[in-house]
């Protein structure tokens, strides 16, 4: 008779590959933390305009300099805030792909990157 559990020799090693995991876990909650706490800053119109994101890319402050509102062109300062807006939460994107590479050394984990 053949032994059953013959293709399970590698469950020896569970609770070894249980601690990594829950390594990981942790240190994927450590950075996501981080990026809470991160902050990045994006300008256009020459600086007019300045988005501030967190690491997470969410806005937290948008700062209008009164010389760029002008009433008779408000498309132009629409331009200006998507534009700040886009590039804060792009440098947030480009953050929060570094710190989660880093916390899972490069394995591609869904609903993480």
């Amino acid at each position: 008779m053949s032994n059953p559990f013959a293709n399970l020799g590698g469950l020896g090693n569970l609770g070894g590959m249980m601690k990594q995991i829950k390594k990981l876990y942790e240190d994927i909650e450590r950075a996501a933390e981080e990026l809470n706490e991160e902050r990045v800053e994006a300008t256009s119109g020459g600086g007019m305009i300045k988005v501030v994101a967190t690491g997470k890319g969410e806005i937290v402050e948008v700062k209008i300099d009164p010389k760029v509102v002008d009433p008779n062109d408000v498309e132009m300062l629409e331009d200006l805030v998507t534009s700040a807006v886009r590039e804060a939460i792009r440098k947030a994107n480009e953050i929060k792909a570094k710190k989660m590479e880093a916390a899972t050394g490069g394995l591609p984990i869904p609903g993480i990157m």
